[in-house]
């Protein structure tokens, strides 16, 4: 979906337009997150809490709406997706990244590459190594901002760059895709086309946003979604031997069957 400039050789004379796959690919987004939503990976309050962190995230867009490469929106993916794990975080990047599009009108064919790359961000989150805790955490959380902010705009500019600078003439081409050329040849144009135009600029102010963001709100914000983790995750239902399913004494004193 993301790299068919490189990957189909099309004709220098032909109408360039992403492969048909493309069509496909769209449903099979939804139907991840549909999966993840009704095959018991998120109860309903935990889709509430994903509903919350939707609008908080569309609101924060709005907010911040990449002016610059400023955006607010990844810091919160990032954390979420930490404490509720890669399948939430997938959801999330999918559900904010729509959510703000509506809310500040920037529906357009760029928005289904924003929501699947977004997904990976929080995805991404989810998988990091989960025995890192306190400052370390913090440290990693924020490296893999800044690695999250640069990939978000690499590929989100693979998506575009045939159409933003248009179709190069073969021997003249400059920075711009030329259907039919080698995968080296596009891969230069493509990389120098992103050094000049984003990686200086917006992906660099992002990656610095993000970072600040996580170190300054970080652990606050981590230690409010950790404690709504608690109170919404069911991990199962505790028997009981005690006549009428009545909890023991040992149980009642228990913090954690209680929290159950």
């Amino acid at each position: 979906m993301l790299m068919w400039p490189l990957l189909v050789r099309q004709s220098s004379g032909g109408q360039v337009g992403p492969p048909f796959v493309f069509l496909a690919l769209l449903p099979v987004v939804i139907v991840v997150v549909l999966a993840e939503v009704t095959e018991g990976g998120l109860d309903p309050r935990v889709l509430a809490v994903l509903g919350v962190l939707s609008a908080v995230n569309a609101v924060l867009r709005g907010l911040s709406p990449g002016t610059g490469g400023v955006e607010l929106v990844f810091f919160l993916l990032v954390l979420a997706g930490r404490v509720f794990g890669p399948g939430f975080g997938f959801v999330l990047g999918c559900t904010s990244l729509f959510a703000s599009a509506l809310l500040t009108g920037g529906v357009g064919p760029w928005l289904p590459y924003q929501m699947l790359v977004s997904a990976w961000v929080g995805m991404g989150a989810g998988l990091l190594p989960p025995r890192v805790t306190g400052r370390a955490e913090i440290a990693m959380l924020a490296a893999y901002g800044v690695v999250a902010a640069y990939a978000y705009g690499l590929l989100l500019n693979l998506s575009s760059w045939p159409f933003v600078l248009g179709i190069a003439v073969p021997g003249h081409s400059g920075i711009s895709f030329v259907p039919g050329d080698p995968l080296s040849a596009n891969l230069h144009r493509f990389v120098v086309y992103t050094l000049v135009t984003s990686s200086g600029s917006f992906d660099t102010v992002r990656a610095i946003t993000n970072a600040v963001a996580i170190v300054v709100l970080g652990p606050a914000v981590l230690t409010t979604l950790r404690r709504a983790a608690r109170r919404v995750v069911v991990t199962g239902i505790i028997g009981s031997s005690a006549p009428g399913g009545a909890p023991t004494p040992r149980q009642a004193d228990d913090p954690e069957f209680q929290l159950r």
